[in-house]
């Protein structure tokens, strides 16, 4: 996939992309409800790229992992406003209700969450810097990178009948359920594709 401009006419195509497909949210009382944001932002280069961190080594949860900003809805919050104060919380990024570009379906962890991504737009000239009480590092993931042959990778597992999604990325393997918020994201966002990804598996050992 060749690379994107950071641009208006991306920012225009993106949202009419989102606005094209029914987000599908999911009624799960018994899971706990969370959302992520999905930052658009400049890769430094004119480019578009996407925001994921790396999560702090010694929070108790999902320690050491790639993820994007994001983390418990709060009593009160829509998702929105939830997946907006983690951005502040966690990458130091103060993004305004008008930065929001869509939602993307509802994915359930094997964890206990129910998660509903948000995707917005951050200005060309944001500054982010890692908190770090939650976070280690802040990248800006190129799109491209996103679209490469062979990317995202669909494995087989015997526990499970559906597929295990990952992306070979920043030198390492990322899992769902942030590489299905990515697919998705690149599938509908992007491409414009209604392509659906709750049934999309996670590795066995994040079954917990």
């Amino acid at each position: 996939m060749k690379r994107l401009a950071f641009d208006d006419v991306l920012r225009a195509a993106v949202s009419r992309n989102l606005a094209g497909t029914t987000a599908a949210p999911m009624h799960a009382p018994e899971l706990k409800h969370a959302a992520v944001c999905v930052i658009l932002t400049d890769d430094g280069e004119g480019g578009a790229a996407v925001v994921l961190t790396l999560r702090a080594k010694h929070l108790s949860a999902h320690s050491g992992q790639y993820a994007l900003p994001g983390g418990r809805v709060d009593s009160g919050e829509t998702a929105i406003e939830a997946a907006l104060r983690e951005a502040r919380e966690e990458i130091n990024l103060d993004l305004s209700h008008e930065t929001i570009l869509g939602r993307l379906d509802d994915y359930p962890t094997r964890s206990g969450y129910l998660i509903t991504p948000v995707v917005a737009w951050a200005p060309k000239d944001a500054k982010m810097s890692a908190n770090p009480a939650e976070v280690a590092a802040v990248y800006r993931v190129n799109l491209s990178e996103l679209g490469l042959p062979g990317s995202p990778e669909f494995v087989a597992i015997p526990e499970s009948d559906q597929p295990v999604i990952r992306y070979p990325l920043l030198g390492t393997l990322i899992h769902a359920p942030t590489a299905a918020v990515l697919y998705q994201f690149m599938e509908v966002g992007i491409h414009g594709r209604a392509t659906r990804v709750a049934h999309l598996e996670q590795p066995v050992w994040a079954w917990r």
